[in-house]
């Protein structure tokens, strides 16, 4: 288990603050992940207002838990990457086309601009961007189920 040589808490306006092991304190920090999608919860830097990093996390599971569940919290409120579970339909296998997929956060709708939204992170990951510049995780193209891998193979 890693030590930790600083404090975070939230203030009254429920932003994080950060009290290093000299006693200084950092305001509004936040945390940012070095790795988002291949180990999300693995070197995570605090970093000020400015950009600058004044702590470094290298796993979140090794904080104590309360200052732990500050930073998922804060993670969870500042990033939105939905996973997609499954294709259900596409409207045409020509782009633009709307997309119907199910997701960790539910059933949606998406439009797809074109090919080049598809991109590959890693060797089974993708990336797929809609036209409102949201992101879209498929962390393993070849687990999906065998009616998703059709649709997504006439895109790729």
């Amino acid at each position: 288990m890693t030590t930790i040589d600083f404090q975070l808490e939230r203030d009254a306006f429920g932003r994080l603050n950060l009290t290093d092991a000299a006693g200084t304190v950092h305001h509004h920090v936040s945390p940012v992940r070095a790795f988002p999608v291949q180990a999300p919860d693995e070197g995570l830097a605090l970093v000020n207002t400015d950009g600058k990093e004044v702590a470094w996390i290298d796993r979140v599971d090794d904080l104590p838990a309360p200052i732990a569940a500050l930073v998922r919290e804060e993670l969870a409120g500042r990033e939105f990457m939905p996973e997609i579970a499954r294709i259900v339909d596409v409207t045409s296998f020509a782009t633009p086309c709307t997309w119907t997929v199910e997701t960790n956060r539910g059933r949606t709708e998406f439009v797809l601009r074109g090919e080049e939204d598809i991109r590959r992170i890693g060797a089974t990951s993708l990336l797929v961007s809609d036209t409102h510049g949201i992101h879209f995780l498929i962390r393993d193209q070849y687990g999906l189920d065998r009616h998703s891998k059709k649709i997504l193979d006439r895109f790729l």
